[in-house]
């Protein structure tokens, strides 16, 4: 299968389960990896057959800061339920990592993989 790769999505918002989490924001980092079918865009060459980079990002980080979200699994989770229900993919692949959330780890983070 064909996969369409956003790498390095960052995302400003509030996440987090403590208290002083929710007056702040925080940065998280998205890496997506899309079942997509890229023959039709390629044969012809025809941007209207290729799923939008610019318009999944966008549309990953209106999703995200939408409203404070406690925890990083249910960030993964909504962004593949939109991506596979939205945008028509059959598989996606999401890992959403929130780097200086452990103070002696440069990341920690989840990674899950759902399909229509």
């Amino acid at each position: 299968m064909d996969k369409v790769l956003i790498r390095g999505l960052r995302v400003d918002t509030v996440i987090g389960i403590y208290e002083w989490e929710k007056q702040l924001h925080q940065q998280l980092q998205i890496d997506l990896d899309i079942g997509w079918d890229n023959r039709a865009a390629a044969e012809h060459d025809d941007y209207s057959k290729a799923l939008c980079y610019d318009t999944v990002s966008k549309r990953v980080v209106a999703l995200i800061t939408a409203a404070p979200i406690e925890l990083i699994e249910t960030v993964a989770e909504k962004v593949a339920a939109c991506i596979l229900n939205e945008f028509q993919a059959p598989w996606v692949r999401v890992r959403i990592m929130k780097p200086g959330a452990v103070a002696i780890a440069d990341n920690v983070g989840v990674e899950i993989e759902r399909s229509r």
